[in-house]
C-alpha cells in the first residue's frame, strides 16, 4: 500500500535561528519503505542531514529572519494489514534483557515511572506479564484519559496526565509507558504518520501522531493506548524515550509558529 504523508510549518523569527526537523519517515524501518520525497524552504535554508543517537533521521538548517515555510512531501510504501499482535508473547526477565534495551525500562523526562510505581504495581500486579499485562495498561490508560486539544502542554509529564486525566496522544503513550517501565516492561516512545485508514468517521483533524512498542518475547510490538485498537497505515518517523529525543522541530532561539499542516492518506498515484 502507498501513501502520501508530509507536513508544512509556518514559522516567524526576529533573527536567523537554527533548527532541527525530524519529520522524514525512517528508511531503516522494514517493512516501511521511502519511495520519493521531496523538501521545500521558502526562503531557501543551507541544511545537512544527520542521524541521532536513536538512528533518527533529522535535517538541520537556519531559518530566515521573519517568515519561513518549510514543507517536507513523501510517498511510502507500507503493508497493507493491521499492527502485528501475539497475546501470547512473554516478558523477559531484567537479567535476560539485551543490554540496547535496558535504558527503555529506566525513567525518562517525561515517562516517570519511579514516581508512579507504586500506582502500577497496584492497578497491575494482578495481571500475566507480558502481552496481556502490557494490553491492560493500554486499557487503563486508554479509559482513563479524555483526549482533548490544549488539555496539556509540553511540559507535561506522565504524572499529570494521570492526575488531571487529560491530554493528548503523546500524553497517552507517555503514562502507559511509564506504567510499562514501572513493570519491568521495556517501553519506548514512536512518533509518525497515521492516516485514516478503515476507520469510521468521523474523522479527527489530521495531526501527527504518538504510540509505543513494548519488548516481549525477543522483539519490539506495537501498542496504541489513545486508539486503543490495531490500525492500518502507521508510517514511523522517529523513536525514542519519550517526546523530548523525538521532537519533530526544535529551533535554538525564539520561534513562532504560526501553522502547522500534516497529511497522511493513501497514495493517490
Amino acid at each position: 500500500m502507498k501513501l502520501d504523508v508530509g507536513c508544512e510549518f509556518d514559522y516567524e523569527t526576529g533573527a536567523p535561528t537554527p533548527a532541527i526537523f525530524v519529520v522524514r519517515p525512517s528508511p531503516a524501518n522494514p517493512p516501511q519503505t521511502l519511495l520519493e520525497e521531496h523538501w521545500h524552504a521558502e526562503p531557501a535554508a543551507p541544511y545537512h542531514d544527520y542521524v541521532d543517537l536513536y538512528g533518527n533521521e533529522c535535517r538541520r538548517l537556519t531559518l530566515a529572519s521573519g517568515r519561513s515555510r518549510v514543507r517536507y512531501d513523501a510517498t511510502v510504501e507500507v503493508t497493507d494489514a493491521l499492527d502485528e499482535a501475539n497475546p501470547g508473547a512473554k516478558q523477559a526477565s531484567a537479567d535476560a534483557l539485551p543490554d540496547d534495551v535496558l535504558m527503555y525500562t529506566l525513567p525518562s523526562r517525561y515517562c516517570l515511572s519511579d514516581v508512579l510505581g507504586d500506582r502500577a504495581w497496584g492497578l497491575f500486579a494482578g495481571t500475566e506479564p507480558g502481552w496481556t499485562r502490557a494490553q491492560a495498561i493500554c486499557d487503563f490508560v486508554h479509559s482513563h484519559v479524555e483526549f482533548g486539544y490544549g488539555s496539556s502542554t509540553p511540559m507535561t509529564t506522565a504524572v499529570e496526565v494521570f492526575e488531571s486525566r487529560a491530554g493528548v496522544c503523546r500524553d497517552y503513550a507517555h503514562l502507559a509507558i511509564a506504567f510499562m517501565r514501572a513493570m519491568n516492561i521495556p517501553a519506548r516512545y514512536v512518533f509518525g504518520y497515521l492516516p485514516d485508514i478503515d476507520v469510521a468517521p468521523p474523522y479527527p483533524p489530521m495531526d501527527f501522531c504518538a504510540w509505543l512498542e513494548a519488548y516481549l518475547d525477543g522483539r519490539w510490538w506495537t501498542f496504541d493506548p489513545r486508539n486503543n485498537e490495531r490500525r492500518k497505515g502507521r508510517v514511523v518517523i522517529a523513536r525514542g524515550r519519550d517526546a523530548l529525543d523525538v521532537a519533530m522541530v526544535t529551533t535554538f532561539g525564539t520561534a513562532i509558529l504560526h501553522e502547522m499542516v500534516v497529511r497522511a492518506d493513501r497514495s493517490a498515484a
